[in-house]
């Protein structure tokens, strides 16, 4: 008689209203923490989870998609109700989920409560009938600046929230680059709980798989490529004018390649435009690449705004980066710019100071003289699956599975 091994089961929550960042990081998280007897369940509200493949014993639950209008307002993407029907909708996929999946571990990303306090429901839920499933906030390393921080969490009772419905904060970056407990004034019973996992890698693609994918877009061994990316591309245009508006004014002769990726979310209108004026330069674009790693590891250059992941698959990759940070809704990017300017890690330009001459100065010099970046980028450590698979061993050793099943039968 064969005898079933437990499994460990982990819901991870990505509240995903616009963009590509949360579901990317969740992604790659899942597909580092599974294992031969791990199930992870996703829960998210990503419109294109749908796009991505996933491994097995890893799979998601798709709740209906909000996108934000202001930083209080988020209203339905595709259904045809109001907000507050489609948040309850929301909510109760999300309490049935982790009521019928009875996870030992519940990951949680950036928003504590979730999307207008949806999640609230459900770690109320754990604390009282499941005490034993672990519950983790998972946050980027910089969330914006400090007093926008401080002032949103006292209002939404965010330091109370974390004291009280999690076992434990995993941050993901480094305490010497950027320190949350300090910036955000994180009180001491709560900064007991974080960990500092380091940037979280991304997989690294070797030189063969480099040279196959600029073959595969005609693109020589001697030639220079840059490639262009704006995340999600919602509010990426000024970069893609900017970037094209420099090479119609270099004219023909241009001594690089280069591929644009405007995200599944450019507006139709802008997309149209960029694709128009790429047709003319003999330039590529791509509204969604599904393998990012490879294209990255491809380039010479890669001009992004600098979100948390787009940067952690450049530093995997040692890829040469120049940032062009967003600085509204909020600072996020340009203060994790300027923490790795610092260290020489890549090169940005603030957004207020973008033009195609600043631009076309920073790309020749960075393509002729990319060793300082290129020297620092290999020195990086990054620790980010290690210590959460750490953590997770430690959850599991100290974990009493029938027990928690037990629990979780009473209290259904």
């Amino acid at each position: 008689m064969t005898v079933k091994k437990k499994t460990y089961n982990i819901v991870m929550y990505s509240h995903d209203t616009y963009g590509l960042g949360h579901i990317r990081r969740t992604m790659a998280i899942a597909s580092q923490l599974r294992t031969p007897n791990t199930n992870i369940l996703i829960l998210t509200g990503s419109p294109i989870v749908g796009r991505f493949s996933f491994p097995e014993q890893i799979d998601f639950v798709r709740i209906p998609g909000m996108i934000k209008k202001t930083n209080e307002e988020y209203l339905p993407m595709s259904i045809k109700i109001n907000a507050g029907h489609a948040l309850d909708i929301r909510k109760k996929i999300i309490i049935a989920t982790v009521k019928a999946f009875q996870p030992h571990l519940f990951i949680v990303d950036k928003e504590p409560l979730g999307l207008k306090k949806e999640i609230l429901p459900t770690l109320k839920w754990l604390r009282k009938c499941c005490p034993k499933t672990r519950t983790v906030l998972g946050l980027r390393d910089i969330m914006d600046d400090a007093q926008t921080v401080k002032d949103n969490w006292r209002k939404k009772r965010i330091y109370q929230a974390l004291d009280k419905y999690y076992s434990e904060i995993w941050t993901y970056g480094i305490q010497k680059f950027y320190d949350p407990v300090t910036e955000y004034d994180i009180p001491e019973r709560v900064s007991r709980k974080i960990r500092f996992t380091g940037y979280i890698s991304r997989e690294v693609k070797s030189n063969k798989d480099a040279l196959q994918e600029r073959k595969r877009h005609h693109i020589g061994e001697t030639d220079k490529l840059v490639v262009v990316t704006i995340g999600g591309g919602g509010d990426g245009y000024p970069v893609m004018d900017a970037y094209l508006s420099m090479l119609e004014r270099k004219g023909p002769g241009i001594p690089y390649r280069s591929i644009l990726i405007t995200g599944p979310f450019m507006p139709k209108t802008q997309r149209q435009e960029i694709l128009k004026r790429s047709r003319k330069l003999n330039v590529k674009v791509f509204n969604f690449y599904r393998q990012m790693e490879k294209i990255l590891a491809a380039a010479d250059l890669v001009i992004s705004m600098g979100g948390y992941n787009t940067l952690c698959e450049l530093m995997s990759q040692n890829t040469v980066s120049l940032l062009i940070p967003r600085e509204t809704p909020r600072l996020e990017q340009t203060i994790r710019a300027q923490c790795f300017n610092q260290r020489n890690l890549l090169d940005y330009i603030p957004w207020k100071m973008l033009s195609p001459e600043l631009l076309s100065k920073k790309v020749d010099d960075l393509l002729q003289k990319p060793n300082v970046l290129q020297t620092a980028m290999s020195k990086f450590k990054m620790t980010g699956y290690d210590i959460m698979r750490q953590r997770i061993q430690e959850f599991r050793k100290n974990s009493n599975y029938r027990q928690m099943a037990s629990n979780h039968k009473q209290h259904e």
